[in-house]
């Protein structure tokens, strides 16, 4: 990912640490980016709520800015000389960047750009490209490739072998697990974090489920957790966790992730959202469930004795533990 380009997901993060009142250098470092682009990005969209910025609002305003730049694209499609000029050069044996080169010269600057072309080439113009002098592999985007971008977002992921063995070992309350359970259909899902000592359980419901959204509920319910009870949590790799980063620095915290398709490494949570399942089935659809349901049904789970427990509930062993701190 570029320092000076956001995404979607960006701009949710950095509208949450505005909430939080951070300086746009303080977010700048959060986000990675360079903070001329934050100030830049605040400036372009304002907004009148209390924070100053608006998620949609500045999509909005980006996508419209994106419409407008991509006007040369079009221009190609829409425009039978221009198309067959194009054409023609490529046939020459003419790179996209001399094609545009020439356009410049004989009719005038601002006629078309090479990566117009070579956008052209690959979305529309697919059999061009057998023109093209170099064929390895699809025309470079300027700023990184996806599967880069990929790779460095997982890169600032601290992995579960990272883990000391005081939380490998069960030794200690406060540790936890953390997933999400989702409704039929898209309907909705239930943010689930699971004590790994005591199996106590702490749900939420969640009306959308993506980074922000699970970033919130998360902080809520642990902000009522002591803060001694809650030194670290293990993820799952699902998008709702983009946020993990906010959630280590709001509830100070440290954040693992299991590794991809490892579920058995989270065990303590998949077997509590499988219990949770006797109260939500699959097949359930979670736009008609509450937060009230979901309170009921963490106090039923939490309240139950556990044989690994020497049959004492997570409830007694949890709190116990609070208590003799």
């Amino acid at each position: 990912m570029s320092r000076s380009h956001l995404t979607h997901d960006d701009r949710i993060r950095l509208a949450s640490l505005k909430r939080a009142g951070l300086k746009q250098k303080e977010i700048a470092e959060q986000l990675g980016k360079d903070p001329s682009a934050i100030c830049r990005e605040i400036k372009r969209n304002p907004s009148g709520n209390k924070s100053g910025y608006n998620v949609r609002i500045a999509q909005e305003n980006t996508d419209r800015r994106r419409l407008l730049a991509n006007q040369h694209f079009r221009k190609i499609e829409n425009n039978i000389w221009l198309k067959k000029y194009i054409e023609t050069g490529l046939k020459k044996d003419w790179s996209p960047d001399q094609i545009a080169g020439r356009l410049a010269k004989d009719y005038g600057k601002g006629i078309i750009c090479r990566e117009s072309i070579y956008q052209y080439i690959y979305d529309v113009g697919k059999e061009l490209t057998k023109y093209l002098r170099y064929k390895k592999s699809k025309y470079r985007r300027r700023y990184g490739t996806k599967k880069r971008e990929a790779e460095r977002e997982l890169s600032k992921k601290r992995r579960i072998d990272q883990r000391p063995e005081t939380i490998n070992n069960r030794e200690r309350i406060g540790d936890w697990e953390g997933d999400t359970v989702h409704g039929k259909d898209n309907s909705g899902a239930i943010a689930t974090h699971v004590e790994r000592k005591s199996g106590y359980l702490l749900g939420s419901k969640l009306e959308q489920n993506n980074g922000a959204t699970f970033k919130d509920a998360a902080v809520k319910k642990f902000k009522k957790v002591p803060k001694k009870k809650r030194l670290s949590i293990t993820y799952d790799n699902g998008p709702e966790t983009s946020e993990f980063e906010l959630i280590e620095q709001q509830l100070k915290v440290t954040v693992y992730f299991a590794n991809p398709y490892h579920s058995w490494e989270r065990g303590t949570n998949e077997n509590t959202n499988g219990l949770l399942r006797q109260y939500f089935p699959k097949g359930t659809r979670f736009d008609t469930v509450t937060q009230e349901d979901v309170d009921r049904a963490e106090r039923r789970l939490n309240t139950r004795p556990r044989k690994r427990l020497n049959y004492l509930t997570p409830y007694e062993v949890f709190i116990k533990n609070c208590v003799s701190d």
